[in-house]
């Protein structure tokens, strides 16, 4: 293997330091550090500034605790670098080192370049088994980190620490929220200039957002099958650096763009939350290339099976898991997570799969050592921490198994909300519960009203608008004839499959989903919107958008509803007004009347429900009177079924919201017997 020129360079052996992992600028020089337990040398090498040419390559000098490192004096930021690593090829031994491939920095800040695949980029001989040793060079096909500049005037940039019950979440993509924007500029459209852009900000504050949870923006891989037919890993949950952000969503390459639209979105009270990957990476199972960790030290970065660590372990269905119970590798995800939260200021994570963080050798530990460092850092545990409580393996659904201060994803609000509005029977008791802030989950553990985030559509599946317009997925733009995507959408076309100009079904998909919003937003728990739901937006009944960066997937701010996004700004505007949302779980009657809240449960006939009540499948009409000491009382009505007639309880009521009519938001002195459309929410204040 040829060497690059190291002439000139040299390591200052007295300055070095093995406790800052990365490559840090200090103003004179740049301290590398990276760890490999099982390497027996490392080569720094550096390359010119478009990442083509390798200019030096320089032995790592010092080693303590498996952490290799060295301070190169004048080297600055700007400065494109990599890695070689050396060490065993024993894939049977669970080693594959290689020091033909060029990997990536861990704690990159920055990365230039993307992934051109090539078999080079593999540990091995592709075509033969793994066992085998490939020599080429990977060099030409890697990105490359980048020293980072990481000076920034953040300008008094506080943390906005919204309280769980003022949150209202809004789900959203780098690219798909701004690609078809009409009032972004072209030149910043996919990027976080773009993301930060007065447009996107105003429109959120308009609809009541409190904070924005974007997809994965951290560096991730564009997988290698979906290139070769054309398409591209949109949503991002295919990691290769968890330090760095995706290079394309940055306009100049340069990190400061992030912290730009960051303190813009503060600047307008919205907090900024990140889906986080660390249960698996791009590198896939032992066949998939050796882009980083895989050639740093695979047997410690990666679970690997226990019969043959030839075999990577792999409970995400990704191909691997990373090794979350080895010390540094906990170590990399919480610095990773300090890092976002004290140099970018982001507000919190949402954590993909987060089943898959939390086993321990038994199998899923809500004690597990990664909870547990979250739970004790000073730093993380103040911060908005969001579970995806499941994975695919033995015992990873977890709805309502993580402790405080974790809240979760509910599914279960997902599918009762579609099943009940779609007029399923019997689904009364179920959408109960879900307006409670589904207190059989979550009522435990001193834990808060607020544990649940409660959804109807998110990334993963139908849109909103496509919920009430598809009975099927519609997924062939994907390349796998329709087979990719899960079937349980829990929806109805009301009468046409797909786009239709029939006004009677538009109207009826129209008031289905006001209900079904109205129901998110006026529900105990944190309400959560994807993206373009507060207008209709469609994904043309493609339930499983991963591979679509193009029109498919973008906002089409075009076609956009009104009468939808007035409908999330009366509701969200209601909700914030009235206090609906509390910190404790209320309960049917209680002596501690200032802070425990106490809710109803009505039939329409004025009389609290009975239990033969609960039982009668065909009972869609129902309401929850809830009130807090003496805030006001507030009682929320809801009926999937056909026009009904509801006694409300003795007092004076004013209707506030009434999903059905034209105008959502209203003002209207209300008593005796109210009337009721059918497929509809109303709200009143007494």
């Amino acid at each position: 293997m040829d060497r690059a020129s190291d002439e000139g360079l040299r390591f200052d052996l007295h300055s070095g330091r093995a406790e800052v992992l990365g490559a840090e600028f200090d103003g004179a020089g740049t301290n590398f550090a990276l760890f490999s337990e099982h390497a027996t040398s490392v080569d720094l090498c550096l390359f010119d500034h478009e990442g083509k040419i390798e200019t030096a390559r320089l032995p790592l000098p010092t080693m303590e605790g498996g952490i290799w490192f060295g301070y190169l004096p004048g080297i600055a930021p700007g400065q494109v670098y990599g890695y070689r690593v050396h060490g065993p090829y024993a894939p049977e031994e669970g080693h594959r080192f290689n020091p033909y491939k060029l990997l990536l920095d861990p704690y990159a800040r920055e990365i230039r370049g993307e992934i051109v695949w090539n078999d080079a980029l593999h540990g091995y001989q592709v075509g033969k088994d793994d066992l085998t040793f490939d020599e080429r060079d990977s060099a030409a096909f890697m990105p490359k980190a980048v020293v980072a500049d990481t000076q920034f005037d953040w300008d008094v940039d506080n943390a906005l620490k919204t309280r769980w019950q003022d949150t209202f979440i809004y789900e959203a993509h780098v690219r798909g929220l701004t690609m078809n924007h009409p009032q972004v500029p072209d030149d910043v459209r996919g990027t976080f200039a773009g993301l930060g852009s007065q447009a996107i900000i105003e429109h959120l504050k308009a609809i009541g957002v409190s904070a924005i949870e974007l997809l994965p923006v951290h560096h991730f891989a564009n997988d290698r099958y979906l290139v070769e037919k054309g398409l591209s890993n949109y949503w991002g949950y295919s990691t290769l650096s968890f330090f760095a952000p995706h290079a394309r969503y940055l306009r100049t390459g340069q990190i400061r763009e992030v912290k730009q639209a960051v303190r813009r979105f503060h600047a307008a009270g919205i907090e900024v939350i990140l889906d986080v990957v660390f249960n698996h990476t791009a590198e896939g199972n032992e066949l998939g290339p050796t882009l980083s960790f895989r050639g740093i030290d695979n047997a410690s970065y990666y679970l690997l099976s226990p019969e043959n660590p030839r075999h990577s372990f792999d409970t995400t269905g990704t191909g691997n898991t990373l090794n979350v119970s080895h010390p540094m590798v906990l170590r990399m995800i919480l610095d990773s997570l300090r890092y976002w939260v004290q140099a970018m200021h982001v507000d919190g994570f949402r954590f993909d799969l987060a089943s898959t963080l939390g086993r321990e050798l038994e199998g899923f530990e809500r004690d597990g050592s990664f909870f547990n460092a979250l739970r004790q850092d000073p730093i993380l545990a103040g911060v908005k921490l969001i579970a995806e409580p499941w994975d695919v393996g033995d015992g990873g659904y977890q709805v309502g198994g993580y402790r405080w201060p974790f809240r979760e994803w509910n599914d279960k609000f997902r599918d009762d909300t579609r099943a009940f509005w779609r007029k399923d029977p019997g689904k009364l008791p179920a959408m109960s519960e879900r307006l409670a802030g589904s207190p059989v989950q979550f009522n435990h553990s001193h834990r808060p009203a607020t544990s649940s985030v409660n959804f109807v559509a998110a990334h993963d599946g139908f849109t909103l608008w496509d919920t009430v317009s598809f009975n099927e997925k519609h997924n062939e733009a994907n390349g796998e004839d329709n087979r990719d995507g899960h079937d349980h959408n829990l929806s109805d076309n009301l009468g046409a499959e797909g786009e239709t100009d029939d006004p009677n079904i538009v109207a009826a998909r129209v008031r289905r989903a006001r209900a079904m919003l109205a129901t998110t937003l006026l529900s105990q728990g944190i309400p959560m919107i994807l993206a373009g739901d507060e207008f209709g937006n469609t994904q043309n009944g493609n339930n499983n958008a991963y591979c679509q960066d193009n029109a498919i997937s973008w906002l089409d701010w075009t076609r956009a509803r009104p009468e939808l996004q007035s409908t999330v700004t009366a509701l969200s505007k209601f909700r914030a007004e009235t206090q609906l949302s509390k910190a404790r779980f209320a309960v049917a009657r209680t002596d501690d009347l200032e802070f425990q809240p106490i809710a109803r449960w009505l039939h329409p006939e004025g009389r609290e429900m009975t239990e033969d009540d609960w039982q009668i499948d065909e009972q869609r009409c129902l309401g929850l009177n809830i009130f807090e000491g003496e805030t006001s009382k507030v009682l929320i009505i809801i009926n999937a079924g056909d026009d009904a007639r509801f006694t409300l309880p003795e007092g004076e009521w004013v209707l506030r919201i009434q999903t059905a009519s034209h105008t959502v938001e209203c003002e209207r002195p209300a008593a005796g017997i109210i009337e009721v459309p059918h497929q509809s929410v109303l709200a009143l204040v007494g």
